[in-house]
């Protein structure tokens, strides 16, 4: 890999003269009218950014002891096994679902997630959603055999409108409808996440109603309600102080059980697009002529290169076999080893995760520097059905996630986090999607047909993945209490020994 340009050197379009433009061309999408492409891109560049400064940034006493943007601050408390990461929500967005009831249910399910994780764990958890902008997918090769014919292969709705064969000509306008749909759910987010959608003052309100499993109710009434007394046990000793004592709607404030942080990603593959994203805005005064570049994404390894001043949050990569790969990464993204930097993300599969984990772990120890260990157990357990769906068993999952925390136990490390592939969506009776076999429902293959939604990856369903969240919250829960032998939910949710 090249190195990193110089701070003076560096601009959004740096990118194309680095190594990560001979990667990123793999993942290129070859328009039939560059010139169209140009417009649509010069339009992206010159509508409001996505996010602005201050939702990444803090004061400080000066521009130069500028400190560290909220988000990479939590993440370097991840790194101290001070919180836990959850990054979760769809392989792939659609722009029809682009809609309040769909945008509720996952925001409301990764509430409720987090919330069985630090009432287990007695750790913050930090949200990374993968919405608001997951609208283009990799692939191996730019064209595909279908039959006897070749055809572009489908990189999802951001380049084309449909996964139809014959309907795969990439159009720079769907470019324009990714920035406008993602706009329109980030504004939807802000909403939520400021009318007291995320109030611990009322949890029963993220989607219980729609929890069929009897079993997972209890346990998560169980939780609601033991938070619920801890909140009015706070209030009668008179915790709360102040404005956080008056109710929102009389003027007081929202306080920390009112609001949560919330932060969103998506996979950078289109550069020309993601540098059309970029925005530079100045931060001190008028005489400073130093700039701080906004981008809304995590940096995805061999892509995006950035220099030593530019304040993003994490690299984020999934660990490859090569047991010195991760050090290196961290060595070129943080040669200064600054807290906060750095994400891996592992995927193995499971049964491969005790043959490669812990020499990675080793590698990276050995360096010295800090990074956040994160687990992705779906991408590794893909499997195809007798019915011929895309698929995955739910008692794999849970597999390869015990074991990466019990090997990061055993090597003197913790598991950082979780990134998983779920979804609350549920149709018009109120059932969950069925594109994952097993979990607490004992979802089988007869049932995948019923509804299965997912046009990339299957996702966890709104019981599975709560029956995740269980499972971890007790592991949790039980190392804080010094328990140790099989975990009875694992075994229960049909783990693999």
């Amino acid at each position: 890999m090249s190195e990193v340009v110089p701070e003076t050197g560096w601009s959004p379009s740096s990118w194309r003269s680095k190594h990560a433009a001979q990667v990123g061309k793999r993942q290129a999408v070859n328009y039939p009218d560059p010139e169209r492409l140009s417009s649509v891109l010069a339009k992206i560049s010159a509508l409001p950014p996505l996010v602005t400064p201050s939702e990444w940034f803090r004061s400080a006493d000066s521009f130069q002891k500028f400190r560290f943007e909220r988000l990479r601050f939590q993440l370097a408390a991840v790194q101290r096994n001070e919180a836990f990461l959850l990054h979760a929500g769809d392989c792939a967005e659609s722009f029809d679902a682009c809609t309040q009831q769909n945008i509720s249910a996952k925001i409301g399910l990764i509430l409720s997630f987090s919330l069985i994780l630090i009432w287990g764990g007695r750790l913050p958890v930090v949200r990374v959603g993968r919405i608001a902008g997951q609208y283009a997918k990799p692939r191996s090769s730019a064209t595909e055999r279908i039959g006897d014919r070749e055809v572009l292969s489908f990189r999802y709705v951001q380049p084309s409108s449909a996964d139809d064969p014959d309907d795969r000509t990439p159009d720079p306008q769907r470019l324009l409808s990714a920035y406008f749909h993602s706009t329109t759910t980030l504004n939807y987010v802000r909403g939520l996440l400021t009318s007291g959608f995320a109030s611990l003052h009322h949890p029963r309100d993220w989607s219980l109603s729609h929890v069929r499993s009897p079993s997972l109710r209890s346990e998560f009434e169980k939780i609601t309600e033991g938070l619920s007394d801890a909140l009015d046990f706070s209030r009668t000793i008179g915790v709360d102080s102040g404005k956080e004592s008056v109710p929102f709607e009389r003027g007081g404030g929202r306080g920390v059980v009112g609001e949560v942080d919330f932060y969103t990603s998506h996979e950078g593959l289109m550069l020309d697009y993601e540098q059309a994203l970029t925005r530079e805005f100045p931060l001190a005064e008028s005489s400073s002529e130093k700039k701080a570049i906004i981008i809304r994404l995590h940096t995805f390894c061999g892509l995006v290169i950035v220099p030593d001043n530019l304040m993003v949050p994490t690299l984020s990569t999934s660990a490859a076999s090569a047991t010195r790969l991760e050090s290196r990464l961290a060595q070129l993204v943080n040669p200064k080893k600054e807290p906060g930097r750095v994400t891996l993300i592992t995927r193995y599969g499971a049964g491969k995760a005790k043959n490669h984990l812990p020499g990675h772990l080793q590698a990276v120890q050995a360096s010295g520097h800090p990074v956040a260990w994160i687990c992705d157990p779906m991408h590794g357990n893909t499997l195809t059905s007798a019915t011929g769906l895309k698929t995955r068993h739910f008692g794999t999952i849970i597999s390869e996630l015990t074991s990466c925390i019990k090997i990061h136990t055993t090597c003197g490390s913790r598991l950082g986090g979780v990134s998983l592939e779920f979804t609350g969506e549920l149709n018009e009776q109120g059932f969950s999607v069925t594109e994952c076999l097993g979990g607490s429902m004992e979802l089988g293959e007869e049932e995948l047909g019923l509804r299965y939604q997912s046009f990339c990856d299957p996702r966890l369903n709104f019981e599975q993945a709560l029956d995740v969240a269980f499972l971890v919250s007790n592991y949790f829960k039980d190392a804080r209490r010094g328990i140790t032998g099989e975990n009875n939910i694992y075994a229960a949710l049909g783990g693999k020994k």
